[in-house]
């Protein structure tokens, strides 16, 4: 069966993580192609800018406070979003988190949390939107990264996420796409390194400031894949050169894969002591940028 998606302007599209990086460019673009935008995130007042400065430039959106590890906040911002505006065309699962430290030292804690927010925010965002997809049709996004096929050392517990985001994303695709027969489709964003302040928000353990890989994209690259997959549907969609090669490189040529990515760990550091260690795993993050502060 064929499934018809709307245009952006007759859509009504949640974002979760749309205080800063590709959340907020992807809240922003939709607002500017028409669509009626819910963005949530835990930091409450860089939502409120948000939504004030997208309304005074004549876009429809609201936001909902909402951490996406608590699975009554999530089903709450479903509440929400179809008390404002009657309905969710287009629910896309963008929040999330990394910590940079090796797998032997990072506490068990901080990894149960990223996978409360990264894995079970994802699912926790399926179980509230399928019920009003259904009811219409619609579009079901994860965002994920290419590390739901690489991996990178040092970003190990969130590759191991991203990894289950996949799995997740695979199979709940053939539940409701082929077994259900539902028009809602189910994609899997598979963005390469990109210039958000991703690194800046991360948990960190290591003694110099973390860093995101050289050759980042912009942020606009992944918002507009976002918004393509939700008026025409996709299995998935890698962005960025990066992303194809090291997916490619993982499955075909693992030894080599393994030894390029071993050289990486230089290029996950900056030559300066930590800024903030804690991050926004805890703690939500007020700045509200799109791009990161990385060195040119």
């Amino acid at each position: 069966m064929a499934i018809k998606l709307k245009k952006l302007k007759d859509q009504v599209i949640v974002i979760t993580g749309a205080s800063s990086g590709i959340g907020l460019c992807t809240a922003q673009s939709a607002a500017k192609a028409g669509a009626k935008v819910v963005l949530a995130a835990r930091s409450s007042e860089t939502l409120d800018d948000a939504v004030r400065i997208i309304n005074e430039n004549g876009g429809e959106s609201m936001s909902v406070v909402c951490d996406v590890s608590d699975e009554q906040q999530v089903q709450n911002l479903a509440r929400e979003a179809v008390s404002r505006f009657g309905r969710i065309d287009t629910w896309v699962n963008n929040a999330g988190v990394a910590i940079y430290g090796r797998l032997d030292e990072v506490s068990n804690d901080d990894s149960r949390r990223l996978f409360d927010i990264n894995f079970w925010g994802v699912v926790y965002g399926c179980r509230a939107a399928l019920p009003h997809l259904k009811q219409q049709g619609g579009a079901l996004i994860n965002v994920g990264s290419e590390v739901s096929e690489a991996y990178v050392p040092i970003l190990g517990m969130y590759s191991a996420s991203k990894h289950a985001v996949k799995g997740f994303t695979d199979a709940l695709r053939v539940e409701v796409e082929y077994v259900d027969k539902l028009p809602v489709s189910v994609t899997l964003i598979q963005p390469t390194a990109v210039d958000t302040p991703f690194d800046e928000h991360a948990r960190n353990y290591m003694e110099k400031e973390a860093k995101l890989p050289s050759n980042m994209i912009d942020p606009q690259e992944v918002a507009d894949a976002i918004l393509k997959s939700a008026v025409k549907p996709k299995r998935w969609v890698k962005v960025g050169t990066a992303a194809k090669i090291n997916a490619f490189a993982a499955k075909n040529f693992p030894g080599m894969a393994d030894r390029m990515t071993a050289k990486q760990i230089e290029d996950l550091k900056r030559d300066e002591a930590p800024r903030d260690p804690a991050g926004a795993l805890n703690a939500p993050s007020e700045d509200g940028r799109v791009h990161g502060d990385h060195p040119q």
